[in-house]
């Protein structure tokens, strides 16, 4: 992928808002920079819904949140009822985290069934499954993402940010083609510039995670006005 516009990168990302020392205030100019930008959603704390669906209230923005974050090890039951606190809150798209260990231990019934819960209680919205590539070998990861596709979730994802690791362009091309055309795959963690981005779709992920947007999308808007994007931001949260 050569280039991008500003208003077709934005509508890939969601912007994310996780850091858990974050303020209220902190919270606030991190929405409003996701209205600025026009971004596709923001991602944030549970905690947070009902407060950023009324700021983002009019923006077109959507309000996402994660389940069983950081780690994935919540029961199954506890993922159901924050994906149902959650779509009573507002929120619209869910980021679960995969039973980490589960998976690597090869309990597959077990990573699928928490799975299509969690997919069952979103009624209908999107769900997201993280993987936490950063903890996987190549196997586990295509067979994680072969399970999320089992469990009937919409997108596979790599990362929380807070492993350690981030999105690869192998670990993005390994999902992508060890699911179907159904399936999407998000790139999360590490995307800090506007040729990040490039790469991570470049290489089959159709959304971007980052705390990044006013940086990528700055520089895309410079590429749109016939400038080189230069620069990057510290996206160590997501």
């Amino acid at each position: 992928m050569a280039t991008i516009t500003e208003r077709a990168l934005a509508a890939t990302i969601d912007h994310a808002i996780l850091k858990p020392e974050l303020t209220r205030a902190d919270v606030d100019a991190e929405l409003d920079i996701a209205a600025e930008w026009k971004v596709f959603s923001v991602c944030v704390r549970p905690s947070d819904i009902p407060h950023a669906v009324e700021r983002l209230a009019g923006t077109g923005v959507a309000v996402g949140t994660v389940i069983g974050f950081p780690h994935g090890t919540t029961s199954t039951a506890a993922k159901v009822a924050e994906v149902r606190q959650a779509l009573a809150d507002g929120a619209s798209e869910f980021d679960m985290v995969i039973n980490i260990g589960a998976l690597r231990s090869g309990f597959d019934d077990q990573v699928v069934a928490d799975i299509a819960a969690v997919v069952n209680a979103a009624s209908g919205h999107i769900t997201k499954v993280i993987l936490e590539t950063a903890l996987l070998d190549d196997e586990q990861i295509a067979r994680g993402s072969r399970l999320t596709e089992q469990g009937g979730a919409d997108f596979v994802k790599t990362s929380t940010g807070f492993a350690g690791g981030g999105a690869t362009v192998p670990h993005v091309e390994l999902m992508r083609a060890s699911v179907g055309p159904e399936v999407q795959v998000k790139a999360s963690g590490g995307v800090r510039s506007y040729a990040d981005a490039l790469a991570m779709l470049g290489a089959g992920a159709t959304r971007l995670g980052t705390s990044g947007s006013a940086v990528i999308l700055g520089e895309a808007r410079r590429v749109d006005a016939g400038d080189e994007a230069t620069g990057a931001v510290d996206d160590t949260s997501y």
